[in-house]
Order: structure tokens, then C-alpha cells, then sequence
């Protein structure tokens, strides 16, 4: 698989376009990535790196984002997770890793940028929560490391448009899932938005379903309403 984005993904880049907030956030002036596609990882970090990590921080964090992002409808929709282990791909500030945590999940909070990491131990630390509970994993830009089965679901927040080889990219997140366990994509709608990248940096629904059949998910569940401005995608197996 070639080098891809930025996951919290989070960081590889994050876009965080005239204030637009979003839990992963990438450069709003890279290309839009297809499959196959080379990113452009250089630009993105440097674009990241000029706004204090504080400022992306409280961006992620913020009251304006609770009220687009609505995670108490997301963890309803995310369901039971009392004694499972969920990888949370891009997982930034963790913003839903916390909140998955509290749920009763053992979380692997996962991304490429080590600073997000270090805030998510400190936080996890201060909160007197065992490292057993939130892990925090720095991955490459090419992989998951998720090893067989190792988890029960996977979610990936706001991210998935920014990943190059999704098709290989997400076989391999698959084969990291248990038998009965699933992918939630939680992703923008491809139209123009108060919030999130613009339009030609988005995917659509129908090529994130598609991408995913590709990739070996059998089962998949297409949510537009619960979100204004995402729509969520169970995927299993």
C-alpha cells in the first residue's frame, strides 16, 4: 500500500477550513483522494503544524462541534459496548474514544501524530483511567496494526476521505475485526457544509459503500438521517 493520509488520521493532516471543525482534520487545500492516488503528506502536516496544537485541540473539543457532531445520537448508534475492544482510527483529541471508554469499551485510540497521543495519556492519566482501558497507538500512514481479530469494532470519524488505498487499506482493518464484530464510517456528505473540508476534498456515500464491498464487507448499513451533516455506515462481514 502506498503512503496515505492523514488519519486523526487524524493528523497526517487535519483540515480545519475558515474554522470548520472536525475530530480529524486535514489541510482543506490537498487534492481529493481516490484510490491509488498519491497524498501530498508534506503540505498537509506543515498546513497542521501552523495552528497551535492547543487551538486544534479546543477545536475538536468544543461546544460548537457537540452540537453538529451530536455524540449521544453516535454512541446510541454505536450500541452496547460494555467488554468489547474498539480501535478508534484518527482518534485526534479523543473525542469519542473518552466516550466509548465511559460506555464500558476497552479503547485503542489510534494516530500519526504522537501529540494528539501524549494528550489523550495525559488526559487519560489525570482521569485515573488504567492504560489497559485507553491505549494509545502511534500507526504508520499505511496501516492499521490492527493484528487478526484483535477487536470488535472499528470506527473511523471524519477521516475516511482522507485515506489513499482505502480499498486495501480497509481489508486489512477487516481482518483486525472478530467474526460478528463491524466497521462504523462516520463521514461529510459531498455538499457544501458550515462544517468539515469543501466539496471536492469529500467522497460520497454511494463510493464509500462501494469501496467497502471491495474490501470485503458483506453487510452494510446506510444511515443519513441521524446527523445533519454526516451520514454513518455500519459495515460487517
Amino acid at each position: 500500500m502506498k503512503r496515505f493520509m492523514v488519519f486523526i488520521f487524524l493528523a497526517w493532516g487535519f483540515f480545519s477550513c475558515d474554522n470548520r471543525q472536525t475530530e480529524n482534520t486535514v489541510s482543506a487545500e490537498n487534492e481529493h483522494i481516490k484510490p491509488g492516488h498519491q497524498h501530498d503528506h508534506n503540505h498537509a502536516n506543515r498546513e497542521m503544524n501552523s495552528r497551535p496544537f492547543e487551538s486544534l485541540v479546543a477545536n475538536f473539543e468544543s461546544a460548537e462541534r457537540d452540537e453538529w457532531q451530536q455524540p449521544d445520537k453516535v454512541m446510541a448508534y454505536l450500541g452496547d459496548l460494555q467488554g468489547k475492544r474498539v480501535m478508534d482510527i484518527g482518534s485526534g483529541s479523543g473525542y469519542f474514544s473518552f466516550r466509548m471508554h465511559q460506555a464500558g469499551a476497552k479503547v485503542i485510540c489510534a494516530d500519526v501524530d504522537q501529540r494528539f497521543l501524549d494528550y489523550i495519556a495525559q488526559k487519560r492519566d489525570s482521569l485515573g483511567v488504567p492504560e489497559a482501558d485507553i491505549e494509545t497507538r502511534k500507526i504508520p500512514y499505511d496501516s492499521s496494526t490492527l493484528g487478526e481479530g484483535e477487536v470488535d469494532m472499528v470506527i473511523i470519524v471524519d477521516t475516511y476521505h482522507h485515506i489513499e488505498n482505502r480499498i486495501a487499506y480497509f481489508e486489512e482493518v477487516r481482518k483486525g475485526i472478530k467474526s460478528g464484530g463491524n466497521l462504523v464510517v462516520i463521514d461529510f456528505f459531498k455538499r457544501e457544509l458550515p462544517v468539515g473540508p469543501s466539496v471536492d476534498h469529500k467522497i460520497s456515500k454511494e463510493e464509500v459503500m462501494e469501496e467497502l464491498q471491495q474490501a470485503g464487507y458483506t453487510s452494510l448499513a446506510l444511515d443519513t438521517t441521524l446527523l445533519p451533516y454526516q451520514f454513518l455506515i455500519r459495515a460487517g462481514f
